[in-house]
């Protein structure tokens, strides 16, 4: 039994978090003016039947006080004319209906008493229908100003969230951007000591080992040429060019001695 008092204990706690979750409250409030204003409609309904029943009791009542009028009019004229048995009949008539004019006395005054009580049962459910409309309206305002201010926030977060996202996009693409370019210069830096071949220019060993001879060799006879420079302080320019020494510019050959070619002196 306790099993399933807790079953439904929980369904119907999973029930009004539902209904609460899909709860209006500004709805909920104008169903609830909408139901006061029907209660106060009604009362208004029954004040207008208790003051329609009061007003034939008084209609009701005018006749038979006329009709006792009359039968005290009709009983005076049969005394005038000596008959009293029918004035008798008459003063008895108007007493009966002197006896219901009584009991509609006491209904009117019943019924006036339930048409006040009404009337100011009206009047308090006016005023709590009038009071109740004010606060439900500004009920409403705060909340709709609440609700845009929640949106508002809402909205704002999620620009905050974009705006967030996008930084740590940004911030990605400048660390892979980097990655990149560090990347690339390490494999320049490779490529040109020659720890990687340049797929474009494929290399094998051998040229490889050739390639590195000729650097050694072109690197040994700048040293010796420096060393040399050291020693005798001549330019290093001169002693690349053989022990021999550099070889004499061409020029004219050299003239014979002849008459033909002796010049007076001025």
């Amino acid at each position: 039994m306790s099993v399933i008092k807790r079953l439904s204990g929980i369904v119907q706690a999973k029930t009004n978090k539902l209904l609460d979750k899909a709860e209006d409250p500004r709805e909920t409030l104008d169903l609830s003016y909408q139901k006061q204003l029907e209660s106060l409609q009604k009362v208004r309904r029954s004040v207008a039947d208790i003051t329609t029943a009061k007003k034939r009791i008084e209609l009701q009542a005018g006749q038979l006080k006329a009709q006792a009028d009359k039968l005290q009019q009709q009983a005076r004229a049969a005394l005038t004319q000596g008959n009293e048995d029918l004035a008798r009949e008459a003063l008895s008539r108007r007493a009966a209906i002197g006896e219901q004019l009584a009991d509609y006395q006491r209904q009117h005054e019943q019924v006036a008493a339930q048409e006040q009580k009404l009337i100011e049962t009206a009047q308090r459910l006016q005023t709590a229908v009038d009071t109740f409309r004010t606060r439900k309206e500004t009920l409403k305002a705060t909340y709709t100003a609440a609700e845009a201010q929640t949106k508002i926030g809402e909205a704002v977060t999620g620009i905050s969230d974009s705006i967030s996202d996008g930084g740590l996009a940004m911030q990605r693409a400048q660390d892979k951007v980097e990655s990149m370019q560090a990347r690339a210069g390490a494999m320049d830096e490779l490529l040109s000591s020659g720890a990687l071949s340049d797929l474009s220019q494929p290399v094998d060993d051998i040229q490889a080992q050739l390639d590195q001879l000729s650097k050694g060799s072109a690197v040994d006879a700048e040293l010796a040429a420096l060393k040399a420079e050291v020693t005798s302080g001549s330019p290093a320019g001169a002693l690349s060019q053989g022990p021999t020494g550099p070889e004499p510019a061409a020029g004219p050959p050299p003239h014979q001695a002849g008459t033909d070619d002796i010049t007076e002196e001025p």
